[in-house]
């Protein structure tokens, strides 16, 4: 069992997180004071308390999309890219990865999102000058929006595809249509040579992750955690190097495992599979950075060598390119 010192220690390493999305990083003040200055009505978005509330995920969906109507402008999305990139900062992030959709970025249109897309990047420069934190985008299409919005959003990543939009993914409710109806979107993107994730294995069961990486062909898959449950699909997921991006807060807070003991990234990290370890949508589930890796030692027993080497894991999974990558793996190194 390790000392309050040594867990104090551990929750200050370097990180990297590499599944987290844009507006579900916005702190509750951040939107209540955006929601003041445009007279918009968030009732039923907030608990007394000043907190995100929702029941269950399908009304985490609803509060997270009601949350974003107070995001109108490219400059509400670069003071939201400032916000969320100084929580990071001082939760000791070095490198992340954010997945913005063009569904709220301009509504899918090429010339908005390139707008927006702007914005956010002049933020993320500033955060990286002020604060040594480096950002990458993630385009992502919203499942349940369907496929042929998807086909918007991924026209969106093709336009922009380059150093800084690095990859092309899918969130949304995993229990709307299969993984495959959504090809098209995804073909693009690769052909544009765009990185590929999408949510699987939170909801739909190892089958949807087994569907991701058959149907998709994605390198990376969000969650993924229900994979456990079928041995050939672990075995898989370690014989083609998938990375899975694990968020052990949110599946404790939306009850996809009762507590964290019962979470299976110790026995995926165990079986060989690639895990990392990120927030997914923080003031939601009451988490930083600090708080996983304080819970994941206290639970798990993980001493700072094994959190270097799940940071390592992310930065050689990560999207962004070679020079990049190392000057991430050589940050972590000096520690």
């Amino acid at each position: 069992m390790m000392n309050e010192d040594e867990l104090h220690n551990i929750t200050r390493l370097p990180k990297v997180e590499l599944h987290l999305h844009h507006e579900g990083a916005a702190p509750p003040a951040f939107i209540r004071g955006l929601a003041q200055e445009k007279s918009v009505n968030l009732d039923g978005v907030f608990a007394p308390d000043g907190s995100y509330a929702f029941r269950d995920f399908v009304h985490f969906l609803s509060v997270y999309e009601a949350a974003t109507q107070v995001l109108r402008t490219p400059d509400d999305y670069a003071r939201l890219t400032t916000a969320l990139l100084e929580e990071c900062a001082a939760n000791d992030v070095i490198y992340l990865e954010s997945f913005i959709s063009p569904d709220f970025c301009g509504g899918g249109d090429v010339g908005a999102w390139r707008e927006y897309l702007h914005a956010i990047q002049e933020a993320a420069d500033a955060a990286e000058r002020d604060h040594g934190i480096i950002l990458r985008g993630i385009v992502t299409c919203i499942r349940h929006f369907g496929p042929e919005i998807a086909k918007a959003s991924a026209r969106c990543a093709v336009e922009t595809a380059g150093d800084w939009i690095v990859g092309f993914g899918m969130g949304g409710d995993e229990n709307k249509g299969e993984q495959k109806d959504f090809a098209y979107s995804f073909d693009m993107a690769r052909e544009a040579g765009l990185h590929l994730t999408t949510h699987a294995g939170e909801w739909g069961g190892a089958k949807s992750v087994r569907d991701a990486v058959q149907d998709l062909g994605v390198e990376r898959v969000g969650h993924g955690v229900q994979a456990i449950d079928d041995p050939a699909l672990v075995d898989l997921l370690v014989e083609k190097g998938i990375t899975l991006e694990v968020c052990p807060g949110s599946n404790v807070a939306l009850n996809v495992y009762p507590n964290l003991g019962a979470h299976p990234i110790e026995k995926l990290r165990q079986s060989g599979v690639k895990v990392t370890v990120s927030t997914d949508d923080p003031p939601f589930f009451h988490t930083t950075m600090r708080d996983e890796y304080f819970n994941l030692a206290r639970t798990f027993g993980w001493d700072a060598s094994v959190f270097k080497e799940i940071n390592e894991t992310a930065a050689n999974a990560a999207f962004c390119d070679d020079g990049t990558r190392k000057r991430v793996l050589e940050q972590l190194e000096r520690t």
